[in-house]
């Protein structure tokens, strides 16, 4: 389909403009209590992480290879180092080790991990400018609202097509994070946004071999993000129309996808109802299209009582399959830590067999695990035809005995998600869990006391805690430690609006 045949949906909004707008003009007390609460867990969940990362070959090769770009000299933290790194390069750090495990949140509707868009630049940008914690929980919550409604307004045409939609998404949420911190004005931040649109990118070719480009690209995106914003701050001149303009973001990228899209929802009670309070924290370390049909077989494994299994279908959401699915000559033989993670055939393997899914299920010996990888090979991916998508990641597993009997288990709500969403003593539970994998619980406790205070501290106080919880070194060997899967979800938290 040519560019001049590309239709949008009407679009009575500027959507550049009313992001622009909302960020310039937020305040902290114009965010409910609660809305700000859950903000702060979002944000202890991507530092836990970002310690996590550490005990990971990714996460000490990648801060090695940006050292080699950064030189001497730097005043800003990477998440559980002593190292101090300049602003561009501290900001990519962060975003590598906050995405790396992919156990960071996920909107599920957006099907954006809105923390690793927002939190790199807002953390390291305030600690250099030396604002308080108040003015980094401000922009990042402009940031998240903003990444999640780019990621609803497109309706998951960005994977359709071939792109990562965080990996995009990330320059325009940290373009405006960064606008917010430095005090540009709206045409300024409007200018942000409009440069964004030419660095913006992220293609979803790691899937073929399980590469590490998918945890690159939020900190590129804030990288770029941060870029674009200081260059308006100086006066260059970007699009005004950098979504829905001709050859803008929406029609160079989603092509026929793009009549699929709702521009409107960018801005529709923008700042009153806070659609970001609704991302989803995973209790699992794979991709969220997994989680439904893994949840699934977890809760059968009890049925099947080890009785031998003839054979297995999993149940996804039919726009899912190619990402986690297919081809199924390959995701039926993971080799390494993030071919697994895009394998439902694999997780759904792992959880009837195991009854849990934590990241030691992807250490290299889970890997090869012959019982694990001979009922992977034996398991077949099917369109969930009772799916909720994307409204949840609802997912589902039939098992057949080699008695003939069928066990069947349909989960419509992801753990994690909606009504399911984790509270808060499971969300700090699960942030120990990680952290304390590369740090001592006393640091991690004072890390998780920090940022729960996040709003009464300056920036670059919090950012001391991260620096002082790494001495000691690993507290134990990630490949023994097992995450528990947080089955006991305590009651709903209700809505945000």
């Amino acid at each position: 389909m040519s560019a001049h045949s590309i239709k949008l949906p009407p679009c009575t909004t500027k959507p550049a403009e009313e992001l622009a707008g909302f960020a310039s003009r937020l305040k902290l007390d114009d965010v409910p209590t609660a809305v700000r609460d859950r903000a702060k867990l979002l944000i202890l969940d991507g530092i836990g992480l970002g310690l996590a990362s550490h005990a990971y070959e990714f996460g000490p090769v990648s801060l090695a290879g940006i050292a080699k770009l950064a030189g001497d000299g730097g005043d800003c933290t990477v998440i559980g180092s002593t190292s101090k790194l300049p602003l561009r390069d501290s900001v990519l750090a962060n975003g590598i080790l906050i995405h790396g495990l992919d156990f960071d949140d996920t909107h599920i509707e957006a099907i954006v991990h809105p923390t690793a868009a927002c939190l790199p630049c807002a953390l390291s940008l305030s600690e250099h400018l030396d604002l308080s914690g108040a003015d980094l929980l401000t922009s990042y919550i402009a940031g998240m609202e903003a990444a999640v409604r780019l990621g609803m307004a497109i309706r998951g045409g960005f994977h359709h097509v071939g792109f990562h939609a965080t990996g995009v998404i990330s320059h325009f949420s940290s373009a405006l994070v960064a606008a917010k911190l430095l005090g540009l004005t709206e045409a300024q931040a409007i200018a942000a946004q409009g440069i964004a649109a030419s660095t913006a990118s992220g293609v979803q070719v790691f899937l073929e071999e399980g590469a590490w480009t998918k945890r690159f690209h939020p900190g590129w995106g804030a990288v770029a993000g941060l870029t674009a914003a200081t260059l308006a701050s100086s006066g260059f001149h970007g699009p005004s129309r950098p979504y829905e303009g001709r050859f803008g973001l929406f029609h160079a990228y989603l092509q026929d996808h793009a009549a699929d899209t709702s521009l409107d929802l960018v801005g529709e009670e923008l700042g009153q109802r806070w659609h970001f309070a609704d991302t989803a924290i995973k209790p699992y370390p794979v991709c969220h299209f997994c989680h439904g049909a893994m949840e699934a077989a977890i809760l059968l494994r009890e049925e099947i009582g080890g009785r031998a299994i003839a054979s297995v279908d999993a149940y996804v959401p039919e726009k899912t399959l190619p990402i986690i699915a297919e081809p199924a000559s390959s995701k039926k033989h993971p080799k390494t830590d993030y071919e697994a993670k895009f394998s439902v055939q694999f997780c759904v393997a792992t959880g009837l067999l195991k009854g849990r899914f934590g990241l030691a299920d992807l250490a290299q010996d889970a890997l090869s695990d012959d019982a694990v990888l001979a009922l992977t090979a034996r398991v077949e991916c099917h369109a969930d035809p009772d799916t909720r998508f994307p409204e949840a990641f609802s997912g589902g597993v039939r098992v057949t005995l080699d008695d003939g009997r069928e066990l069947f288990k349909h989960v419509p709500i992801n753990e994690g998600s909606g009504h399911r969403a984790l509270q808060r003593d499971t969300v700090i539970r699960k942030f120990l869990a990680n952290a304390t994998m590369t740090i001592g619980e006393a640091a991690a406790q004072r890390v998780c006391d920090a940022i729960l205070d996040l709003e009464n501290l300056p920036a670059r106080t919090i950012a001391r805690t991260l620096i002082a919880g790494r001495q000691g070194g690993p507290a134990s060997d990630p490949r023994h430690i097992v995450q528990e899967v947080m089955s006991t979800v305590d009651s709903a938290q209700g809505a945000w609006s």
